[in-house]
């Protein structure tokens, strides 16, 4: 099995996006989502972005963003990636000439395969745990045994996952990579070196 990948999302502070990265992550997930606690300003995102390393990958993350508004800031903000987490359609997902991710939440009946291969075309499809009026961000977890083996887009492992557990769900679900926010915060929004660190450890050696 290769290496699993780990994004750190929820990055609110210069000084927490270095020591996700001091810690090994492998990107830093910026919530451009006003409702939520750990949404960053356009100058907030520009600072934290200014401050990473190379090959620390940048991924914005939005929901049901219009689409000027969305072009707008990606005219102001260089991010690598573009994760989608409400209701977009692919069409929605695609012309802003960077690549992306969907999430898709794991609602009860959800006919996944057919759901992913309406977003054929993008770069990884993101699982994570349904509560209902919630886009994502909900700390709890979801059957990991429900995450497909096939063969098909990369997945990237989200929902409810913090140091203690994440090797079981690496090894339940074998995904490409872990998205973790709340599982590694003091508070929210603000995040724990020390969790952070203990992350990305037990993601290595799962």
């Amino acid at each position: 099995m290769a290496r699993v990948r780990s994004k750190i999302c929820g990055i609110t502070r210069v000084e927490d996006a270095l020591a996700a990265v001091a810690a090994g992550a492998d990107a830093i997930g910026l919530v451009f989502y006003p409702p939520s606690p750990r949404a960053v300003s356009i100058q907030q995102a520009a600072a934290i972005l200014a401050a990473l390393p190379p090959f620390v990958s940048s991924v914005g993350l939005f929901v049901d963003m219009p689409r000027k508004n969305l072009q707008s800031l990606l005219d102001q903000l260089p991010l690598d990636l573009l994760q989608f987490h409400g209701d977009e359609a692919a069409d929605d997902c695609r012309g802003y000439a960077r690549p992306y991710i969907k999430a898709l939440r794991m609602r009860p009946g959800i006919d996944l395969q057919a759901e992913m291969a309406e977003y054929a075309d993008a770069r990884g499809i993101l699982l994570d745990t349904y509560v209902e009026g919630v886009p994502g961000g909900t700390g709890a977890a979801f059957d990991w045994k429900q995450v497909p083996q096939e063969d098909g887009l990369p997945i990237i492992l989200a929902g409810g996952l913090h140091p203690d557990n994440v090797a079981q769900a690496i090894a339940c679900a074998r995904p490409y990579a872990v998205d973790v926010s709340g599982g590694v915060e003091l508070a929210k929004g603000i995040k724990d070196p020390m969790r952070m660190a203990a992350f990305v450890q037990a993601v290595r050696g799962a």
